[in-house]
């Protein structure tokens, strides 16, 4: 229904009333068309039906004058139309974005703060409104304000003196506020209009309703039920939460509801497993004995036997009292049976304890649920468990749910279900939280925690969980404990990825080379990437778990390749390392030099001084940290003394062009040719892989993907582990490289890119499965597929469709990556491009531009230059690199060129 009439509307807020159904034509649409305010959905229903209930009264223009409720019929009869049906008040009403926010503006004006918890916190008396009659009602162009105010629409006369004078100056804030939005009425012809009352045969209507009109609507005939034999439901029934196990018949107009039934043997009705015939041969008892004359043979059941003794009046009951059923012979058990006050099922429940009974429901319940948690994760089902997580804290059973999820994550060899299990952890910690305790995202190493981690880091999964789950418990007591527990959880995860992605190094293959002279550079020089459709699919653990595509393009920015490294042999046993940012001779902001092991200690913390080259020594494997000999005499041993390494980027921090991965990509392979070893680019990309782990920065494939290989290109990788890339390289028609460069600007927003949290929020709602986080999963692979025909066409409005529609999934992914100003630039520039996006995941560094017509520079700038609220911003050309990253040999000079390999 929601869809049906959110089809084409405006930017707004729908609200909608709990106590009915609506059901709505599938055909049904309604006119946007000059639309401001607020619009009540109605639909037609007879004057004797609305006698009970409220209807609109609206002018020729569809603009509600008043809301009649319970009226005269002569009063409902002026709102009738041509066919003699009235518009009812259905419960739905559409507010547009101005209307919602005038709205909000006055929850913090007394007494409308009332209404909600800051104002009650501050001590005010609480007030309740109707939707209707005091927020919609007040938009009716036929309400007076003094009507609207002293309660003529509502009853506000009675009660106490405070009370009325807070109700009606609440009305008259919302009468300042909204009476001069225009309120307008859309009445769905065919509609269908149901209020929910509370008698049991509505609500059992309603369940099993079976119609073939295209306006009915159904529930579902199971829900969280399971059923052994499910051809044994007739249309029309209704089982919930309920476990039938065997040949169990439901008949059309029943309702099952926290049932557990077990089958007897055989077709025919029975007790006790069996036949009423035989049950009365056994025992004696008789049919008279359980259904008086005054019930009718054909209503006999079960149900309403009288076969359960409660009182004899000279003997205690016991459990024996039936038992005795179960005898092969009738005995003394049926005069005491006979003699005793005896009740019925349907008896014995109108006596039911209701609380006992809704705790059994409720254990039925997660009962099932748990079942649910350990096929959902040991099946690798694409289902999300956040609500019934949800549900589990809401009913405290959240202890049994801990109790399951730790034992999956036990149990299982998998450590991709082992790190889903883990993550449904931290979701049932942050829903114990209740929203307090701070932010999800944050550090996760206290070392409380670090006995835990310490286990599941060696690859002791059931040993690390249980670990887990003992420091957990001293983690219960406040929300902000508790948010902390969650992340730490996260950080576990985050170790059962790494082990993952670790698989990769299986498909790094490191030749022997022979070393250059001590003394002579390395230099490695590397384009940057954008990437054109499916980023986000190859970030673990979605690329393993999911599969991934990624089109990516290798660039010169202004006519160079802005990223590289160089490495050098030096005489002395030790690690230099210098970090440069700006060009090759640009300004140094780092100079290191390690003598000790205990000086590349911090490898894996990214923030560290020069975290990512001492990384890069010990993937590369010129340095072994857990040796025992000392790093001088490691690097002498083998190397006869020690290195040199520089790395640069003229990119600012943030880009989105794949920087920090390129740049690792750049120092290892500097690095394997200083040592006399040499790596192809399928190796440095998994190479890369691995060294993002070590460095805890995780990360996906596709940026060193984007500058490791040259030109346009396709990585994939499969849905399973161990992890590979593979990378296609995607012909295109001659000539298009050229074209595309003309078509093809960078323009640099000025707003940093932060990506780490949008990766934290993006991991967690793909481990919750989130439905709209999975479906975005297969969008993104299928439209890089999309974008990589386009390249093979050489069709620019196609590739910018694939672009647009990119740019719409990365919004999906990582909600809250598009800054205000961003959104400026590109609403200017939508008329003149084919497709925009920014680069990367996001949130600000450097948006991509296909331009409709060639060499668009400067009319692009002027464009932005006088479009207001951009901040600063930088325009730059763009070069597909089509050679992709050199290695050379420069000699002593640094600055030299020397012969590229």
């Amino acid at each position: 229904m929601t869809h049906q009439l959110c089809r084409g509307s405006p930017p707004g807020v729908w609200v909608c009333s709990t106590d009915m159904l609506l059901t709505i034509p599938l055909a049904a649409e309604i006119c946007w068309e000059g639309f401001q305010g607020a619009k009540v959905i109605s639909v037609p229903g007879s004057v004797s039906y609305a006698r009970n209930h409220g209807i609109y009264l609206t002018n020729q223009q569809g603009f509600v004058r008043d809301i009649i409720y319970q009226g005269p019929v002569s009063r409902i009869q002026e709102c009738a139309g041509p066919d003699g049906k009235v518009p009812l008040v259905c419960g739905v009403v559409f507010f547009s974005s101005e209307t919602a926010e005038q709205l909000l503006s006055t929850h913090v004006i007394p007494p409308l703060d009332a209404c909600t918890y800051l104002g009650l916190d501050s001590g005010a008396q609480s007030i309740q409104l109707s939707l209707f009659f005091d927020i919609v009602l007040c938009m009716a162009d036929g309400v007076t304000e003094e009507d609207f105010v002293t309660g003529r629409t509502r009853e506000v006369g009675s009660g106490h003196t405070k009370e009325v004078a807070a109700l009606r100056s609440a009305r008259s804030v919302l009468w300042k506020a909204l009476h001069a939005i225009p309120l307008s009425m859309a009445c769905i012809p065919n509609g269908c209009y149901d209020y929910m009352t509370m008698a049991a045969s509505d609500h059992i209507h309603n369940l099993t309703l079976r119609t073939s009109s295209v306006n009915a609507l159904s529930f579902r005939k199971v829900a969280h039920s399971h059923i052994d034999q499910p051809q044994l439901l007739e249309d029309g029934c209704s089982v919930t939460n309920s476990l039938l196990e065997g040949a169990v018949r439901v008949e059309s107009g029943s309702v099952l509801q926290h049932c557990h039934l077990q089958s007897p043997a055989g077709e025919a009705g029975t007790y006790l497993n069996v036949p009423w015939a035989e049950f009365f041969h056994r025992t004696g008892i008789r049919e008279g004995d359980l259904w008086g004359s005054e019930v009718p043979r054909r209503s006999r059941c079960l149900l309403n036997a009288r076969l359960f003794p409660v009182l004899h009046a000279a003997e205690p009951l016991g459990v024996q009292d039936v038992l005795w059923f179960l005898g092969s012979q009738e005995g003394e058990g049926l005069g005491q049976w006979r003699a005793s006050w005896r009740m019925s099922w349907e008896q014995l429940l109108m006596c039911l304890d209701q609380e006992v009974e809704l705790a059994s429901r409720r254990a039925l319940f997660f009962r099932q649920a748990q079942g649910k948690l350990r096929g959902v994760l040991l099946e690798h089902r694409d289902c999300s468990l956040l609500p019934l997580i949800r549900t589990a804290v809401n009913e405290g059973y959240q202890e049994a749910v801990l109790s399951t999820l730790d034992q999956v994550a036990s149990v299982t060899a998998d450590p991709g279900v082992a790190a889903r299990a883990l993550a449904c952890i931290a979701d049932v910690l942050g829903c114990m939280a209740k929203g307090d305790g701070g932010l999800r995202s944050g550090p996760a190493a206290n070392r409380e925690w670090a006995p835990a981690f310490q286990q599941l880091e060696r690859g002791n999964i059931a040993e690390g969980v249980k670990a887990l789950a003992k420091e957990r418990r001293k983690w219960l007591g406040r929300p902000a404990l508790l948010v902390r527990a969650a992340r730490h959880y996260e950080g576990a995860e985050q170790i059962l990825i790494r082990q993952a992605v670790m698989s990769a190094c299986r498909f790094i293959s490191v030749g022997p080379e022979e070393p250059p002279p001590v003394g002579h550079w390395v230099l490695v020089e590397c384009p940057a990437r954008i990437d054109v459709s499916g980023g986000w699919s190859d970030t673990p653990p979605i690329t393993y778990e999911h599969g991934g595509a990624v089109v990516d393009i290798a660039i010169l920015v202004d006519g160079r390749r802005p990223i590289g490294a160089r490495a050098r042999r030096i005489a002395e046993p030790e690690l230099r390392l210098v970090s440069a940012s700006g060009a090759l001779e640009g300004e140094v902001v780092l100079e290191l030099v390690c003598q000790d092991l205990e000086d590349l200690q911090d490898y894996c913390q990214p923030h560290a001084p020069g975290a990512l080259l001492k990384a890069a020594f010990i993937c590369t494997q010129i340095v072994t940290l857990a040796s025992q000999k000392p790093l001088q005499a490691q690097l002498l041993e083998c190397f006869g003394g020690g290195f040199e390494v520089h790395s640069w980027s003229s990119l600012p921090h943030g880009s989105g062009l794949g920087t920090s991965s390129i740049l690792a990509g750049a120092v290892m392979a500097a690095l394997y040719r200083a040592a006399g070893k040499s790596a192809n680019a399928e190796s440095l990309i998994h190479a890369v892989l691995h060294l993002e782990q070590v460095l805890t920065t995780g990360g996906g494939w596709q940026d060193q993907v984007g500058g490791l290989v040259p030109g346009i290109k396709i990585g994939r990788s499969k849905a399973l582990l161990p992890l590979k890339v593979e990378v296609e390289q995607i012909p295109v028609p001659e000539g298009f490289p050229q074209t595309l460069n003309q078509h093809l600007l960078l323009i640099y927003t000025g707003k940093t890119r932060l990506a780490r949290n949008l990766l934290q929020d993006v991991l967690r709602n793909w481990y919750a499965r989130l439905p709209v986080i999975v479906q975005n999963a297969d969008a993104l692979v299928s439209n890089a597929e999309q974008c990589a025909r386009a390249f093979r066409q050489g069709n620019l409005p196609l590739l910018g469709e694939c672009l647009t529609h990119y740019w719409h999934q990365k919004k999906c992914m990582a909600p809250g990556c598009e800054p205000l100003a961003v959104r400026r630039m590109m609403d200017a520039l939508q008329p003149y491009v084919y497709g925009q996006s920014l680069a990367g995941a996001g949130g600000g560094g450097f948006l991509y531009i296909l331009t409709k017509e060639p060499s668009q520079k400067d009319f692009i700038q002027q464009i932005l230059a006088n479009t207001e609220g951009l901040g600063n911003f930088s325009i730059h050309t763009v070069e597909v690199d089509t050679a992709g990253f050199s290695l050379q040999l420069v000699g002593s000079d640094p600055k030299a060129r020397g012969d590229t390999e």
